[in-house]
C-alpha cells in the first residue's frame, strides 16, 4: 500500500484510508472489527471516524463508531499501529452531542468535551488527527465548495478561527491530540486557518476532508491549489459518489441494506444529468476493461493534491474490491477519457 505525507508532519499514511460511518448503524460490531482485521492486513494504517457517526446521525446510535473502534484496539493491540482519525461537530441544532443539551458550536468547553469523550471511545490516550467536521459559521452551502452562490446570515457569537485553533494549541500541549484538520470547508476558511498559525502561536492544520469523486470535481476549481501549495491534502470522501459510481443503484435498482434503500437521503444524485454523466463513466470503464467502483477510487487517488482517499463499506466484497484499486494505476488515454466525460456534464453532484 502506497504511503503518503500527511501535510508537513512526518506522519505516513496510507492513500486508502478505511472510512467508519456505517458501525453502529448498518454495520454490527463484529462486522466493523471484520473490516479493520482486513484494512489492517492490506496494509491501510488510516481509520476515519467521528463523533456524530454513524450515519444517518441520531441521538441513541451517536459515537457507537469510536466504541467500535476502541474495542478492536483493545482487542488487537494495533492501536500504535494505526494513525486515527476522528471530528468534531461544528455549528448545529442538534442537542445531544452535549450532557447539558447544548446545541453544537466550536466554544472551548464543547471541544474539550468532545475529545474527551471520543478519547474513552477509543480507548487510547491521543488522536492522530483532530477535525472540525464543518464550520462554525454559516456557510453557502454544505461542504463549503458550492457551484451557486448562496447568502449565509452571519452567525451571532461565531466562535473565530483563532480561538478554535487555540483550543488545539492547549489539546496538543496536553497530549491529547497530535496534529488539526479541517472538513467541509472552503478555499476561503482553509486559506484563514494557515494564515492563524503563521500569525499566532497555534497548530496548522495538515488536510482537509471534502467531497470529491468523478461527479463532483469543484475541489479543483479554488481549493486545489491551496491544498497543494499549503501542503494540506485532501481526504476524500464519497469517491465513490456514495455508491452511485459502483453501479448498484443502476436502472432504479435499491439492493437490500443499501444506504439509499435504508434512508433515501441521496437526492443530490438523482438528476438526469447525474444517471448520464454515471452512464458514460460505466460505458468508460467496461471499454477499458475496469470495474467502475475501482476505476472512479484510482481516479481520486492520482490526483496531485490527494493525500488519501476514504473508502467504506457495508460487504466485505464491496471493501475488497475498493482496497484493490490501490493497486490500479489509470492509463494516460483512461484518464484523458475521464476528463473529456467531465468536460461534457460537469460537476453534476455538487
Amino acid at each position: 500500500m502506497e504511503q503518503r505525507r500527511l501535510g508537513r508532519t512526518d506522519l505516513q499514511v496510507s492513500a486508502l484510508c478505511l472510512g467508519t460511518m456505517t458501525w453502529g448503524e448498518q454495520n454490527s460490531e463484529a462486522e466493523g472489527h471484520s473490516q479493520m482485521d482486513y484494512a489492517f492486513d492490506a496494509g491501510i494504517n488510516f481509520f476515519d471516524a467521528a463523533e456524530l457517526y454513524p450515519i444517518p446521525a441520531k441521538r441513541e446510535t451517536q459515537g457507537r463508531t469510536e466504541r467500535i473502534i476502541g474495542s478492536w484496539f483493545q482487542k488487537s493491540g494495533h492501536r500504535d499501529k494505526v494513525v486515527m482519525a476522528t471530528k468534531v461537530v461544528g455549528r448545529t441544532v442538534m442537542d445531544w452531542f452535549r450532557e447539558n443539551g447544548e446545541t453544537g458550536e466550536l466554544k472551548r468547553s464543547q471541544i474539550e468535551f468532545a475529545v474527551d469523550r471520543s478519547l474513552r471511545n477509543l480507548q487510547t490516550d491521543y488522536i492522530d488527527l483532530y477535525q472540525i467536521h464543518w464550520p462554525d459559521r454559516n456557510v453557502s452551502g454544505f461542504g463549503s465548495n458550492p457551484t451557486r452562490w448562496q447568502d449565509a446570515e452571519p452567525v451571532e457569537n461565531e466562535n473565530s478561527i483563532q480561538s478554535v485553533l487555540e483550543v488545539m494549541a492547549d489539546l496538543v500541549k496536553a497530549g491529547k491530540i497530535r496534529h488539526v484538520g479541517v472538513s467541509n470547508e472552503s478555499a476561503w476558511g482553509t486559506m484563514r486557518y494557515v494564515t492563524a498559525s503563521e500569525l499566532y502561536d497555534v497548530p496548522r492544520i495538515v488536510s482537509i476532508q471534502n467531497a470529491y469523486s468523478m461527479v463532483n470535481r469543484t475541489f479543483e476549481t479554488g481549493l486545489a491549489e491551496v491544498a497543494r501549495r499549503e501542503d494540506v491534502g485532501l481526504l476524500a470522501y464519497s469517491a465513490l459518489a456514495q455508491g452511485y459510481l459502483t453501479g448498484k443503484y443502476r436502472n432504479g435498482a435499491l439492493p437490500q441494506g443499501a444506504r439509499k434503500t435504508l434512508f433515501n437521503k441521496m437526492q443530490r444524485y438523482e438528476h438526469h444529468r447525474t444517471f448520464e454523466a454515471v452512464e458514460a463513466y460505466f460505458s468508460l470503464a467496461k471499454t477499458a476493461g475496469l470495474d467502475p467502483a475501482q476505476m472512479a477510487i484510482a481516479f481520486a487517488k492520482s490526483r496531485s493534491f490527494m493525500t488519501s482517499v476514504i473508502i467504506g463499506a457495508t460487504r466485505m466484497d464491496q471493501l475488497e474490491t475498493d482496497i484493490g484499486a490501490a493497486d490500479l494505476t489509470l492509463s494516460p488515454d483512461v484518464l484523458e477519457k475521464i476528463d473529456a466525460i467531465h468536460q461534457e456534464f460537469g460537476n453534476t453532484a455538487p
